[in-house]
């Protein structure tokens, strides 16, 4: 079906005036870089189809300020990660036509990018330590739960067996007994 709406959409912009073009292309140029980056490469290879046809290649040029920022990150990142060979051929023909175009604006969408991804990597960087921080937080948490029932089980165990170490034992809140026949006091005299 997406085939079929880029045939369309290429008839219609065969026919189209210039002003018309201009009021359609934001909307129109977001849809064929979604279409760009259709994982089915016959809808990506029909979206880029479109720098083939002489009109559109024209209306394209006359407004390339707006439309190649709509369409230059899709067009660089599919161009690194597309499976079929054939479209990273025609994207790359795009990406060539777009610099013969306007060479200062690719220069500076192309330096946005990398600035842009860059700042995507340290973003995943620090997702992912955060992310490994917390596994770790769980793992101690784990371990001194783990370790606080183990105690647990064994304070309780001592108490069940009258064991005096033990909290539960009745001696154990109980000061030692002193021996009897002890002089609590040692400075006091007989008399």
């Amino acid at each position: 079906k997406e085939v079929m709406f880029l045939g369309e959409i290429e008839e219609i912009l065969d026919v189209i005036e210039p002003s018309q073009f201009i009021r359609i292309q934001e909307p129109l140029f977001k849809q064929i870089a979604a279409c760009i980056s259709s994982p089915h490469f016959q809808v990506a290879e029909r979206a880029l189809y479109f720098w083939n046809n002489e009109y559109i290649l024209s209306l394209i040029e006359e407004n390339c300020q707006v439309i190649l920022p709509l369409v230059f990150a899709t067009l660089y990142r599919v161009s690194k990660e597309h499976w079929n060979q054939t479209i990273v051929s025609l994207i790359y023909n795009v990406l060539k036509t777009f610099m013969e175009m306007n060479s200062k604006l690719f220069d500076d969408l192309t330096a946005s990018y990398k600035v842009e991804k860059q700042k995507e990597m340290k973003r995943e960087r620090e997702r992912a330590e955060l992310w490994r921080g917390l596994e770790e937080y769980q793992e101690r948490r784990v371990q001194m739960l783990t370790e606080a029932a183990r105690n647990q089980r064994n304070l309780q165990e001592r108490g069940e067996r009258g064991d005096p170490l033990s909290p539960s034992s009745p001696h154990s809140d109980q000061p030692e007994p002193k021996p009897s026949g002890a002089n609590s006091g040692a400075g006091e005299s007989a008399t």
